[in-house]
């Protein structure tokens, strides 16, 4: 009986559970022939021999058993470790895709993810003269440069903390206060404008200089995701599409604000009035350049003096 058991185990290991399952009722209908069909009187076996097959039924279905579950432990084991590292791996591609908050929202089973913010800011960057150069760029030395230019701002929005929302072709979106609210908001995204400038104004990628177009508006806007299998963190609202205009209505090389967002800085930076410009979807608007912080200038212009320079 013992030994019998072996085999429908065997089946499955071999075979899968379909075929054990033939192999596990052979053995128990000969379990069952084995107990009620009258047998011939066995013959008389001396102790030794009777505690020798003992022995060696036991002794040799125990160690096969025993190594089999060593083998199912094993194997349970290495699948629970490449279960975790995929686990790990697609948490670590979730956090890439959104922010951090909102994918311990979405892991956790929240199936509608939108929030309002009442006050945040938005930066859009596109690259100047874009289509006119792109068409005299191998595809491989555009897709280049503009990995080259993107990855330069990541850096600079992982610095500062803002929230990457995506690029569209182009260009560059950002957003300060979302998906956690910040009172900074307006100001860490002047800071991020004004370094984007200056980090593209002192050297060239895959060979070529290029300038920015850069607008930022600031005001209420509504944050989620959007998709099923393949997500992404969006942003709607008046203060998007308005920091999107000042963007593509801005001029090369500069960053243009809302009076919104020079309201929010206070004082603070440099800026210079552009005017009333008419903004597509707004109408006529007053808008602003933004020049520099205020106390950059302040401590050049010390330091000027200090040399004496006038």
């Amino acid at each position: 009986v013992l030994w019998g058991i072996i085999g429908p185990v065997v089946a499955m290991l071999a075979f899968g559970r379909r075929a054990a399952l033939g192999w596990f009722v052979a053995f128990l209908t000969i379990l069952m022939l084995a107990i009620f069909v009258e047998r011939a009187e066995a013959p008389e076996l001396s102790p030794d021999t009777v505690r020798g097959s003992f022995a060696i039924v036991l002794g040799g279905v125990s160690i096969f058993l025993f190594f089999l579950f060593v083998y199912f432990i094993r194997e349970r084991d290495r699948a629970q470790d490449e279960a975790d590292h995929e686990r790990a791996r697609s948490d670590a591609l979730l956090s890439n895709i959104l922010p951090d908050e909102i994918a311990v929202r979405l892991k956790d089973g929240e199936r509608v993810i939108a929030d309002r913010f009442d006050e945040a800011s938005v930066l859009f960057a596109d690259i100047a003269d874009f289509t006119p150069m792109s068409s005299t760029m191998e595809p491989q030395e555009l897709v280049a440069l503009l990995n080259e230019v993107f990855v330069e701002f990541d850096k600079l929005a992982d610095r500062y903390g803002v929230e990457k929302i995506k690029t569209i072709g182009d260009a560059y979106m950002v957003a300060a206060g979302v998906p956690t609210a910040r009172a900074d908001h307006a100001s860490v995204l002047a800071d991020l404008a004004l370094d984007i400038n200056a980090m593209v104004a002192g050297r060239s990628f895959s060979g070529r200089s290029v300038e920015f177009r850069i607008g930022i508006s600031s005001g209420p806007l509504v944050a989620g995701v959007i998709g099923e299998r393949k997500f992404i963190y969006d942003l709607w609202g008046d203060t998007v599409n308005t920091a999107s205009r000042m963007e593509s209505q801005g001029e090369a090389g500069r960053v243009q604000i809302t009076e919104s967002t020079k309201r929010l800085l206070d004082g603070r930076y440099s800026v210079l009035p552009r005017g009333t410009v008419d903004v597509k979807g707004k109408g006529r608007m007053l808008v602003y350049f933004l020049e520099g912080r205020r106390d950059i200038e302040r401590a050049a212009d010390h330091e000027a003096r200090g040399s004496g320079v006038a």
